[in-house]
């Protein structure tokens, strides 16, 4: 069960041209958003990664705009948890739940998920929150990190999970976000 207390938000590499090339972009986005919106809401940090924004771009202003201030961590390996910044990062929060959303679920998203199952932390995939150039490739991506472990969850579920009850002070930042 997903707790404020240990959970963290990831959000791999929505950025540039690659981001415009997702099936499905447009509920990508739009999960994304609302998964961060609502993270926020409940003050729990995330980490934000880009893959060699050099070359592919930053962040997408879609998402961007929601963590202003806020500096990704760049990375060239495939997954985050191979890069001693992102690991270094995510060590310091204390936090054993990892959220991810993100690009792309088969490449990126899966071998995070992999290593970080591999390590010992709760993996929690937002399904409606990732994506792939394809849609067969977010499929398998999906039941491979499923298969190793790792829990499939949506957008919503989420949300009301870490809210737990209707009489919780943030319920209307929550309904607000998902409706």
């Amino acid at each position: 069960m997903l707790t404020i207390d240990q959970t963290i938000l990831l959000v791999i590499d929505i950025q540039g041209n690659l981001a415009q090339a997702m099936d499905d972009r447009g509920s990508l986005f739009e999960n994304a958003r609302k998964i961060i919106q609502g993270i926020q809401t409940f003050d729990i940090p995330l980490i934000v990664t880009e893959q060699i924004p050099a070359k592919l771009g930053p962040t997408i202003p879609e998402i961007a705009d929601l963590f202003q201030g806020m500096t990704p961590i760049a990375k060239e390996s495939f997954s985050c948890f191979q890069n001693p910044g992102f690991r270094e990062t995510l060590e310091k929060t204390g936090r054993r739940q990892v959220l991810m959303t993100g690009i792309e679920t088969h490449i990126c998203v899966y071998q995070t998920a992999r290593d970080l199952l591999a390590a010992g932390y709760e993996v929690y995939i937002v399904a409606d929150a990732v994506s792939s150039r394809t849609a067969r490739n977010r499929e398998i991506g999906l039941k491979m990190m499923g298969d190793a472990g790792g829990r499939l969850t949506c957008t919503e579920a989420v949300l009301f999970e870490l809210l737990r009850t209707a009489a919780s002070e943030k319920f209307k930042d929550i309904f607000r976000i998902v409706k």
